[in-house]
């Protein structure tokens, strides 16, 4: 049996100090989850079971680093966490596992049911696929070498939820131990004599093609010649964070990693294929610009925000449809416009005190700074100015209709054609183009563009 890897959701040291991480209720993120994290670890060396803690003032860089420099065959990894929501009204646990991974999938339904078992009071989220994570994918699941896992224990944001893991913090870390033992007992360490690991080989078909030659399956994640990113057209020199390997002297990537070219990655287990597709209906050049033309349909886009928010159409039945209408009008990329709506939204959920009825699908702010967002008579004049705020920072353009944003004139006409740019001007947040950018590819993936 191998050995387990073990962290605690943290950012690493800043000015000498542990990120906190999310803060509510009195207490942190990184506080609640070292707490259990050194439970885990007492439980599991008690069933004379290998666990390493990850040192607690590495970086996320840094974390995967350490895990990797140690990590052997036979060995699983997983990083726990506390989520945070605008709402305390949303709870519940979940695990992340990498995409395309059906093994890795079943790993994670372990883990979520060991913990549920101990604590059955916690609402049970589901195992996701990395690709639905706020940026698109997950390091700690991706770059790992061993198999490795990122587990969401509850929302500290949720005071049912923040209970829980204070008042039973030692079912949460038993449950967790649980099924950590028995994930490691499904690891195959290898033999001591074996000089290399024997990785099984798996068919790969691109644009519908069979290709000739064969890639090889690594702790159940595919990885194909390198020489195929040559042949898709993708350059992979600047692209630091693509894990290579050698194997019987041809270098191999993990297939999964090409999504962020604008690679459709699919798996199909009966015939153990990989499938690439790059024939985008989007032209890759134009995917990241708002002002250009959209190029889901209605229906498309309400099954996309249905699928993550069953009630989302009953407060709202025509936001699709006003979001394709209004962005038209100005120029705007109603795809862009509307994933950004479910990201500030949480898919139509709202929270951080903006409330459904304000009709404000973008966070806009209202004149002077008030503490109050703004508010608009109706969702078509809500989207409208959403549209208008975009078009701001995208284009010099003017505006068709009349103005409804009430922060157009502060903008700086321009300066954000790309979606990245809106990182930093619109959000604080530095990666708020990029979780912009994740949920346009999961909403092209469900209209079977990519």
């Amino acid at each position: 049996m191998g050995r387990i890897f073990i962290s605690a959701a943290h950012g690493g040291k800043e000015a000498g100090k542990l990120d906190p991480g999310s803060i509510a209720g009195g207490t942190t993120e990184a506080k609640e989850m070292i707490l259990l994290r050194d439970l885990i670890v007492t439980e599991l060396r008690a069933r004379n079971l290998g666990v390493l803690a990850v040192p607690d003032d590495l970086s996320a860089k840094q974390t995967i680093q350490w895990i990797n420099s140690r990590a052997r065959r036979g060995d699983v990894a997983i990083e726990i966490h506390a989520d945070a929501a605008g709402s305390p009204e949303v709870r519940g646990a979940s695990v992340f596992y990498i995409a395309n991974n059906d093994e890795r999938k079943i790993n994670a339904d372990l883990l979520l049911v060991g913990l549920l078992r101990r604590v059955p009071q916690l609402p049970n989220r589901g195992v996701k696929s990395d690709t639905n994570s706020g940026l698109g994918s997950l390091a700690f699941c991706r770059q790992i070498t061993v198999p490795s896992l990122l587990m969401q224990v509850g929302f500290l944001s949720s005071p049912d939820d923040r209970s829980l893991l204070q008042s039973r913090r030692r079912d949460f870390a038993i449950g967790i131990a649980d099924a950590l033992a028995a994930w490691s007992r499904t690891i195959d360490p290898g033999s001591a004599e074996e000089q290399e690991p024997k990785f099984p080989p798996i068919n790969i078909n691109i644009n519908g093609q069979k290709y000739t030659e064969q890639g090889i399956l690594v702790n159940g994640n595919a990885y194909i010649p390198i020489d195929l990113a040559d042949c898709l057209r993708i350059d992979l020199s600047k692209s630091s964070n693509i894990r290579r390997i050698t194997y019987r002297r041809i270098v191999y990537i993990k297939a999964i990693e090409l999504r962020d070219f604008n690679i459709s990655v699919s798996w199909d287990n009966t015939t153990r294929t990989v499938t690439l597709r790059s024939n985008l209906v989007i032209c890759p050049g134009q995917i990241d610009r708002v002002m250009s033309p959209g190029y889901t349909s209605e229906v498309q886009l309400q099954i996309f925000l249905k699928s993550n928010n069953e009630n989302a159409l009953v407060q709202f039945p025509e936001i699709a449809k006003l979001y394709r209408e209004e962005a038209a009008i100005e120029g705007v990329n109603y795809d862009i416009a509307f994933c950004q709506m479910c990201v500030e939204t949480g898919f139509l959920r709202f929270g951080n005190d903006i409330k459904p009825e304000q009709n404000n699908f973008a966070g806009l702010g209202t004149i002077g700074g008030g503490t109050q967002a703004a508010s608009f008579e109706s969702a078509r004049v809500g989207v409208r100015a959403h549209i208008q705020h975009l078009k701001a920072y995208a284009s010099l353009e003017p505006l068709v209709q009349e103005v409804v944003d009430p922060r157009f004139r502060f903008v700086t006409r321009g300066v954000a054609p790309l979606i990245d740019q809106l990182s930093g001007r619109w959000s604080a947040e530095l990666d708020y183009g990029d979780k912009i950018m994740a949920m346009l590819k999961r909403l092209y993936e469900s209209a079977g563009f990519m």
